[in-house]
């Protein structure tokens, strides 16, 4: 079974179009990787979830009123203690800050902010560019805790 080699992977970067058999390959790539470092199941639920938001996010916002057949951009490095990836839409962007917390009671009822909100709960960080239309997302292995 593969496990932790160590080795520094080179970033694999993909232009994907808003096509989910084409979203769907992606998505397996960099799980399949995930599954090579041995990932706990958990991480790769993570990681799955995360992604899955920050495309959607990408192609329903980022990408509204731009030609179907934009793609995105994403790019992916993972090695045995961390998955990196970066997903950039070619829209204007946007400023985080400005979504509505969806967790306030005065949000409940909006749809907006959720995928966001998510993705924070799940990945170790997540970063936008200064424009606010490429977000980088971290997962780092946790650290196994010592037998007492």
């Amino acid at each position: 079974m593969p496990g932790h080699d160590g080795a520094a992977a080179d970033p694999i970067t993909v232009e994907v179009i808003n096509d989910r058999a084409e979203i769907e390959r992606t998505e397996t790539q960099i799980l399949e990787r995930i599954d090579h470092h041995d990932f706990p199941k958990a991480s790769r639920f993570a990681v799955k979830l995360a992604f899955e938001e920050a495309i959607a996010n990408a192609f329903q916002h980022g990408h509204r009123g731009l030609p179907d057949d934009t793609p995105v951009r994403v790019t992916y490095k993972i090695d045995a203690d961390e998955i990196r990836i970066e997903v950039q839409d070619r829209g204007p962007g946007f400023d985080a800050a400005d979504v509505p917390d969806p967790t306030l009671d005065e949000n409940l009822d909006r749809p907006c902010g959720r995928g966001l909100m998510l993705m924070r709960s799940y990945m170790t960080s997540v970063r936008y560019n200064e424009q606010g239309n490429v977000v980088e997302m971290v997962y780092r292995r946790k650290a196994a805790t010592p037998s007492a």
